[in-house]
């Protein structure tokens, strides 16, 4: 059902070329589990033939893959948020949370909110849903939009040099989607034990 909803989709908007990129791309960060491999690799196909700007279809993505994320993180605020909190007032009790518990979420994120949405970014299924904690912890939304930029603009960019590169190939697509996909956890991995490394040594 969701491959058939994926292929209607892209047939309906992709004809729009830039206009499909925002559609895509927007649905891509907000909650419905849509892949941005199905936008921004051909987007990159595209660009090495000449029917699109590399730049700008690049810039598109990253701009509407921040919408996208911006309205999960506005639903976490003000509705998931006030939700779980008043769930766990009444009954937390029967699954084990308090508010002791909410908080301390609240802080993580206020203090790892950076790294975790940066990191998360680069993770299927968890790149649609990281927003959503974000608003619901109240992460500062500057510090939000950026790494949520950063994270995007580097996964975004990948997908377009594999496009770029790889053409119509399929078969290349996918291999250098799975190298990719390898290379990224090796970077997650790296960029964590980093993180923790360094947060300890601070916290000395």
């Amino acid at each position: 059902m969701l491959h058939e909803i994926i292929n209607w989709i892209v047939t309906t908007v992709w004809d729009l070329g830039y206009i499909g990129i925002f559609v895509m791309m927007t649905i891509e960060s907000s909650f419905f589990p849509f892949p941005s491999e199905v936008a921004m690799i051909p987007a990159g196909y595209l660009a090495s033939i000449w029917e699109m700007q590399f730049s700008i279809a690049l810039f598109f993505g990253i701009l509407w893959a921040l919408l996208g994320a911006s309205i999960n993180y506005y639903l976490g605020m003000r509705l998931w948020g006030p939700i779980i909190h008043t769930l766990i007032q009444k009954y937390g009790k029967y699954i084990f949370l308090t508010d002791k518990h909410y908080t301390q979420a609240e802080t993580y994120f206020q203090k790892h909110g950076a790294i975790t949405t940066l990191l998360g970014r680069f993770i299927p299924a968890i790149r649609q849903l990281i927003s959503i904690p974000a608003g619901v912890f109240k992460m500062n939304f500057a510090k939000f939009l950026f790494y949520t930029w950063l994270g995007a603009g580097i996964w975004n960019l990948i997908l377009m040099l594999i496009g770029y590169i790889a053409g119509e190939n399929s078969g290349l697509i996918q291999q250098y989607s799975k190298e990719s996909i390898i290379a990224l956890a090796i970077f997650i991995a790296i960029t964590t034990t980093l993180y923790i490394l360094i947060q300890r040594r601070w916290n000395k």
